[in-house]
């Protein structure tokens, strides 16, 4: 059995999108389906009625997804191990190419949003940071080059 690792805002955040796709989504996606119904004759030929269904699998696809991860999820605080990165945890780091600072938030690859610096733990550069301490340097090997970085803070 799978079980997923996940923040308590990356839990909450779900369960907020879950109750969305519920409560309003599904509600909206009925009301499209019936009014592209009423307004067309064959269905087969009728766009906004495939569009319609195809939106509806969509929702309840996710649903299922959601439900799957709240049913089987562990809550990480990243409050455990404050010398050791792990799941949770706040890492400051620097660039040794650039010598640009730079800070993440350790997460699973559900909530892993690189955009907002939430990276996976799962990633390379979260495979290479987990279980190291403040002072010690790891390179990450990307598509576009070697990156090398040196852990200045966990929190």
């Amino acid at each position: 059995m799978k079980e997923y690792r996940l923040t308590k805002e990356g839990y909450d955040k779900l369960v907020e999108e879950k109750e969305d796709l519920v409560s309003n989504k599904r509600k909206e996606i009925a009301e499209r389906l019936k009014d592209a119904k009423d307004n067309a004759g064959d269905l087969s030929e009728n766009t906004e009625y495939e569009y319609a269904k195809n939106e509806q699998a969509f929702i309840e696809g996710r649903i299922e997804q959601i439900t799957e991860i709240l049913n089987k999820h562990i809550i990480i605080d990243g409050n455990g191990h404050k010398d050791i990165i792990d799941l949770g945890t706040t890492i400051e780091v620097n660039d040794l190419e650039s010598n640009e600072k730079r800070k993440y938030l350790l997460v699973s690859s559900v909530e892993s949003d690189p955009e907002n610096n939430k990276i996976s733990d799962e990633s390379p550069m979260g495979r290479a940071l987990l279980g190291k301490k403040t002072g010690e340097e790891i390179q990450v090997k990307t598509p576009q080059a070697i990156i090398r970085l040196r852990i200045l803070k966990i929190s």
